[in-house]
């Protein structure tokens, strides 16, 4: 074994790269699997689409060569030069695939089996990867401690941390099985030589939920594809999109689900078109366990709400530059300490593509997003969006906060794969020769 490679060898740039490459040493690459044991693939879908995201990253650094594995691969559909695995192959798939959760109503017996299949994998795989990344899920660091005791380094990557506060509302199967899996976690993360989250405010509830010493959590923010996201002409937009020129238009990008929660706008809406019909048109693109119930509720009360389901992430750039403004709902109080623990991409995607938002005012939102800027913070109620609603910004006013929306330091996938090996090298010792 030779020593680590400092922390300082990978700064950002071509002539980084190439000296990176260099260093490996006799044409020797390293093997990088990111696991992702609580996901199926399904690349349309925002955990499935963040990693196959920073593996293409990574396969673009000279000298790295990137495996990803998820639960099971529902679309083969990977980055050039990124190579893919089944965690659990032989394992179920849910009928209905309404996002890329693979843990989501499973019991407790089928969890402890899951464990197996990926014992299983572990010891018929890890051996032959140098760095095994492992995104965050119910058991996280299971995955990590296996890639230790191969030899490996073992990182678990999170973006959430459960309240354990909230588990009293759950049934006790449920119960039963979170607390079993905070107990797991809690082992295995505290046997890290690291572990990487997306935001201080994450950093800081990891620390206090698991009591990880601080020193070895480390805050690498998601990236974003500038390739894709991008300022774009919004006429063009709508003239493919079929929405008109004088509309105005709301977007919401992402899962419908409860951490995204959009009742109070909803509801807020409701209460608008009761005493004069908005002029506007809100237009929602995704899949979630409550798109049922939000149909239902627009279809009841004729509300101005159009569902258009799962697109292709390459189209999603388009409905971004036909919007007005851009949405970013969340339920504050679903994270540890009441605080937004994600890196928030779709807001980075809005912010890149130069439409204002409006969000939450919590955790890093209050960084990317300043008060009559480039967006709005506004509280998570429906008396919030009742006002906002009674007085909304003009299509004018929105333009122009787009402007500077698009103007946003944003950072890239390249900043986050270097991001995530600076913080990883320092850990890790390379074989003299090649295996």
């Amino acid at each position: 074994m030779h020593a680590a490679t400092p922390a300082s060898f990978l700064p950002t740039g071509a002539v980084a790269d190439r000296e990176w490459a260099s260093g490996l040493g006799g044409g020797r690459r390293l093997r990088v699997l990111y696991a992702v044991p609580g996901h199926h693939l399904l690349p349309a879908v925002g955990p499935s689409r963040n990693v196959l995201s920073l593996a293409r990253a990574l396969a673009r650094i000279p000298g790295i060569e990137p495996t990803v594995a998820f639960r099971r691969v529902v679309e083969p559909v990977v980055p050039e030069g990124v190579a893919v695995l089944e965690l659990d192959p032989e394992g179920p798939l849910p009928r209905e695939l309404r996002d890329d959760a693979a843990m989501r109503g499973i019991g407790v017996g089928e969890a402890l089996a899951y464990l197996r299949a990926l014992d299983r994998f572990a010891r018929r795989e890890l051996a032959r990867f140098d760095l095994v990344f492992e995104k965050g899920w119910l058991f996280s660091g299971w995955l990590a401690q296996r890639a230790v005791r191969a030899g490996r380094l073992g990182v678990p990557v999170e973006n959430f941390v459960p309240d354990r506060a909230r588990l009293h509302r759950e049934g006790w199967g449920k119960r039963l099985r979170l607390e079993l899996g905070f107990r797991i976690a809690r082992r295995h993360l505290r046997r890290a030589p690291l572990v990487i989250v997306e935001t201080e405010a994450l950093k800081r509830a990891m620390v206090a939920a698991y009591g990880l010493a601080a020193e070895r959590v480390a805050v690498v923010g998601l990236g974003l594809d500038r390739d894709l996201f991008r300022p774009r002409s919004q006429a063009e937009a709508r003239l493919r999109l079929g929405i008109a020129p004088e509309a105005m238009v709301w977007l919401y990008v992402g899962v419908l689900d409860a951490t995204h929660d959009l009742w109070p706008l909803l509801r807020a809406l409701a209460a608008t078109v009761r005493r004069k019909p908005p002029e506007l048109e809100l237009h929602l693109l995704g899949e979630g366990v409550r798109r049922q119930a939000y149909e239902t509720f627009v279809r009841e009360r004729q509300l101005p709400v159009r569902f258009h389901g799962r697109l292709p992430h390459a189209r999603v750039p388009e409905w971004i530059a036909a919007a007005d403004l851009c949405l970013a709902p969340y339920d504050v109080s679903v994270f540890a300490n009441g605080e937004l623990g994600y890196s928030t991409l779709k807001v980075r995607e809005y912010l890149a593509c130069g439409r204002p938002v409006a969000t939450v005012a919590s955790g890093v939102l209050r960084e990317l997003v300043r008060e009559g800027e480039n967006g709005f913070l506004l509280a998570h109620d429906e008396a919030a969006w009742q006002a906002f609603l009674a007085a909304p910004p003009s299509r004018a006013r929105l333009a122009a906060m787009g402007e500077v929306a698009a103007r946003t330091p944003l950072d890239s996938w390249e900043d986050t794969a270097r991001g995530y090996l600076r913080h990883s090298l320092p850990h890790l010792a390379l074989p003299s020769e090649d295996r």
